[in-house]
């Protein structure tokens, strides 16, 4: 959303701004909590060189990068309507296939060579990666559709969200109990996301009374 409006010039409602800051806020607020709170200075000690400022700013740039993208993607729907889902999931699979190939085998020392043998050496591993490759293409499928249809906005609150409660029915089953701040985290996401259901069925309703007018 923020590289939309910076990027690209999107204009969001403020409704909008408060399910997205309500929706990350609370992811945010869920992960950090864990960190600060529950990891154990065992499991730190374990890391050979912690390097907290490297992994946030390697998490800010993968957050730019794909707000990016997804600010690209509802301008190219925009400009170009006729453009279909699978015409971006081409476009982007084609180029990301071109820019892995000239880093895996542009030059002799390369790690795709490496991959290659070893693939050769277990054929099994093989296997395993081209059904993987193949699961991930039929996911695209569903995520391009999604962008598609109803924007990258909607898309990122699924799968942000996805994420969540995988965490979430994660920590339930392996008998870690959530505090209560991490329970006012997830009552934050569950807002976000009921605000934002209501406003797209407020929107649905005004259209509906649009059309039988």
């Amino acid at each position: 959303m923020l590289m939309g409006t910076l990027v690209y010039g999107i204009r969001y409602s403020f409704p909008e701004y408060i399910c997205t800051f309500l929706v990350a806020g609370g992811v945010s607020m869920f992960a950090l909590i864990k960190i600060l709170f529950q990891t154990s200075k065992k499991s730190i000690s374990k890391l050979e060189h912690p390097n907290a400022p490297l992994g946030y700013g390697l998490c800010f740039l993968n957050l730019a990068f794909d707000g990016f993208t997804n600010a690209t993607q509802d301008s190219i729907n925009t400009r170009y309507p006729k453009t279909s889902a699978w015409d971006i999931m081409l476009g982007m699979n084609l180029w990301g296939t071109l820019y892995n190939m000239i880093y895996m085998f542009g030059w002799p020392q390369a790690s795709g060579f490496e991959a290659v043998r070893f693939c050769k050496q277990h054929p099994e591993a093989a296997q395993d990666i081209l059904f993987y490759c193949l699961c991930g293409a039929i996911g695209q499928n569903f995520i391009f559709l999604t962008v598609r249809r109803f924007g990258s906005l909607a898309n990122t609150t699924i799968t942000t969200t996805r994420k969540f409660f995988s965490i979430v029915v994660s920590s339930l089953l392996s008998g870690n109990p959530l505090s209560t701040k991490q329970w006012s985290c997830i009552l934050m996401v569950f807002a976000g996301l009921s605000y934002q259901i209501f406003l797209k069925w407020k929107k649905l309703q005004k259209l509906q009374k649009k059309r039988k007018v």
